[in-house]
């Protein structure tokens, strides 16, 4: 068998002699017969970006001067309740705490903290209220630079295998897995993962991934702390962990779903080409990955199978507004359910979108332009074409860390 070391990749990447592919260039070779052989590649970097909702944060920050509480008992952040400690830092005026991605606001469902971490690390004032175990209510603010200490960890993120969902019943379900409760007789469907681009895809039996592999996490320099939560054999995830204050607010953010806020994340892992296995499995393109399809209702039990060629290849990854079509609603539609509030005032934001695809499902004039695909799918002896109307995974925004990694790599900013 072929093999490559390490250390020989490092050093061809300080004398500039190493090839180094984002996933999307190397994928796109392949589906132009044009792969690239062993001895042609050394890194292909990977990238997924998605609803993730294992992800959590571990802060300390001053909220009063020492000696006014002795501790804190319970903790609100722009009114996103967290949880007190471990430390119990008594008399020091300082709070540690865990904020969960999926903690929801007391006056507002739809924002959250995947919402409060965007705002955070778009350096916004966050308004704090501590409720001490004396029974006082302590006010402050603070921000990304007053933080003395900010830990992502993700719990379960950039799993290899996703299902996706429909809904056979008569009447629309709230969950998760849809912007808003999914509506029935197989007229909607939603799917999450970035297909041939996933890290664990393209290193399914964990040959490069594994503990203490750095990686890029929002954009910053983290690591993996091993499998995550749920993690098989079958179905493998990873847990991860980077600074906060390194992250950049582009990659991670909220995501509004028909049960509340969620979070999404970015990652983006290189995967060192080091023997023929490795470069093997890197082979794998969209239509070789089944994409189980479920019942909203029964997520255990799947009603067809597709694949990921059928659901991202030749499709639009951004909507397009049309302002001349717009029929000026009294309320917006799009401004109500778009999942990470990039439509407000006839302007959609780019930087905010995450390429979902609702708006141009449910625009009631019918002014974005987006086409985002459909399913036939036989399911109980019946064809039925089941349009897409929602992603909770953005492939443009993977490619970009992915490419970003590169960019890293190459400027030995990033050593493997």
């Amino acid at each position: 068998m072929k093999e490559r070391t390490i250390e020989e990749i490092n050093k061809k990447i300080e004398n500039n002699e190493a090839n180094i592919f984002t996933v999307r260039e190397f994928k796109k070779l392949i589906k132009e017969d044009k792969t690239p052989s062993f001895e042609e590649v050394d890194v292909v970097t990977t990238g997924t970006c998605g609803v993730m909702s294992g992800t959590a944060a571990i802060f300390n920050f001053i909220v009063s001067e020492p000696g006014k509480f002795m501790r804190a008992k319970n903790i609100y952040l722009n009114g996103v309740p967290a949880n007190v400690g471990p430390c119990p830092n008594e008399w020091l005026g300082s709070v540690d705490l865990i904020l969960h991605g999926t903690a929801k606001s007391l006056e507002n469902p739809f924002y959250g903290g995947g919402f409060l971490l965007k705002d955070l690390l778009e350096a916004k004032d966050i308004e704090v209220k501590v409720e001490t175990i004396e029974g006082e209510i302590i006010e402050s603010k603070t921000n990304i630079n007053e933080l003395i200490r900010g830990q992502l960890i993700g719990s379960r993120m950039a799993f290899k295998n996703y299902n996706s969902f429909t809904n056979p019943s008569d009447e629309a379900v709230s969950s998760i897995f849809g912007a808003i409760p999914l509506e029935g007789n197989f007229s909607t469907y939603t799917f999450s993962g970035c297909g041939d681009f996933n890290p664990i895809q393209n290193d399914p039996d964990l040959n490069i991934i594994k503990a203490g592999t750095k990686i890029l996490l929002n954009g910053a320099e983290a690591y993996v702390l091993g499998e995550g939560t749920r993690s098989s054999q079958e179905k493998p995830n990873l847990m991860l962990s980077g600074n906060i204050k390194d992250m950049d607010s582009q990659y991670i953010g909220g995501f509004k779903t028909g049960e509340g806020g969620e979070v999404y994340d970015t990652v983006a892992i290189p995967i060192p080409v080091l023997n023929e296995e490795i470069y093997n499995n890197l082979l794998v393109v969209n239509e070789d990955i089944e994409l189980g399809v479920m019942d909203i209702r029964g997520r255990h039990l799947p009603l067809s199978k597709t694949d990921y060629s059928k659901v991202w290849d030749a499709y639009d990854l951004r909507p397009k507004f049309i302002e001349s079509d717009c029929i000026n609603c009294d309320i917006c539609r799009v401004e109500e359910i778009c999942p990470t509030n990039a439509f407000n005032d006839k302007k959609l934001d780019l930087y905010r979108c995450f390429g979902c695809g609702i708006c141009s499902h449910y625009c009631i004039g019918d002014s974005f332009n987006m086409n985002t695909g459909s399913l036939k799918l036989k399911i109980d002896d019946k064809v039925h074409n089941i349009p897409i109307v929602c992603r909770q995974s953005d492939l443009l925004r993977a490619d970009k860390l992915s490419s970003h990694l590169k960019d890293l790599i190459e400027n030995q900013e990033f050593k493997l």
